[in-house]
Order: structure tokens, then sequence, then C-alpha cells
């Protein structure tokens, strides 16, 4: 998982999208990550798992 500065996520918001595509992200505020972005289809495979309606 990549972390990227909330700074670089603020101005480098269409790289934070871009990679958000392809793996989730982390940002990190002062050092520490606090948020992680993740694609709308990872976040349905994690929402379906989580029901226990996950397609094999």
């Amino acid at each position: 998982m990549e972390i990227l500065s909330a700074k670089d996520a603020k101005y480098g918001f269409g790289k934070l999208i871009d990679i958000a595509r392809v793996e989730p992200v982390a940002v990190a505020k002062h050092g520490r990550p606090v948020v992680v972005v993740l694609s709308v289809e990872e976040f349905e495979r994690l929402k379906a798992i989580e029901a226990g309606t996950e397609k094999s």
C-alpha cells in the first residue's frame, strides 16, 4: 500500500485517484496514516464480504 502525505494527496489529487484505482492508498497527516482511499470496486468487494455475499 502506497502512503501519501495529506499535502501530496491534496495537491496531487489526480495521482491519488489513479493509484487508488489500482491499490488502496493511505493518506498520512503529521507522519501518521489517518485514512485509506480505495477504488469503488474494492469497497464493494469488502462490503460484500462483510454482508456474507461475496461472489467466488
